[in-house]
């Protein structure tokens, strides 16, 4: 498994090691012990996410605050998506910054994204499903976002934006300046 901090500090890609042979392949997905020891900190995954969509559906920018923050690591089961992580860290020199990072059943990236993260992806291939994990159970309550088309923070989702699919509720999202942080 290669392990790769991004520009936003405690954000990882992982790339696991894939054996490749006439039957097919095999990769160990995830494994707590070689994981926490790759990112330098326990985490306790205690809930596992799934979604279909189809090409132009966006679905960001998501995120829970307070005691209910969550760190999750995605990866895509079939398919393409451009996945982004936005700093939210009011604190870090990274603060509103992003990063984009393909992920796809072909290159079986993963990408782990710390609490104090806005998270969302644009699924690029016909159709994807996304699978994540949570260090934290949802709460309904606790849930904050970004409008995904935000000025400041200038996300290029590589499809016009005329050709995306966004729900009413992600339409509605405040921008960064308004958001409940």
């Amino acid at each position: 498994m290669n392990v790769i901090e991004t520009k936003l500090k405690g954000c990882f890609v992982i790339e696991p090691t894939v054996f490749i042979d006439e039957r097919g392949y095999f990769m160990e997905s995830f494994n707590a012990e070689r994981f926490n020891g790759a990112i330098g900190r326990k985490v306790d995954f205690v809930q596992d996410n799934q979604s279909y969509s189809t090409k132009g559906v966006v679905r960001a920018l998501h995120y829970q605050i307070g005691e209910h923050a969550q760190a999750k690591l995605v990866r895509v089961l079939y398919g393409k998506v451009l996945d982004v992580a936005v700093d939210l860290r009011k604190d870090s020199p990274t603060y509103a910054e992003h990063i984009v990072v393909e992920l796809s059943d072909e290159n079986k990236k993963q990408l782990f994204i710390p609490k104090g993260f806005a998270h969302g992806f644009v699924t690029l291939s016909e159709e994807a499903e996304f699978f994540y994990k949570c260090d934290n159970y949802y709460n309904k309550a606790s849930e904050g976002g970004i409008i995904f088309n935000d000025p400041t923070l200038n996300i290029d989702w590589r499809l016009p934006e005329d050709k995306l699919i966004v729900s009413v509720k992600d339409r509605i999202l405040p921008t960064l300046q308004n958001a409940r942080l």
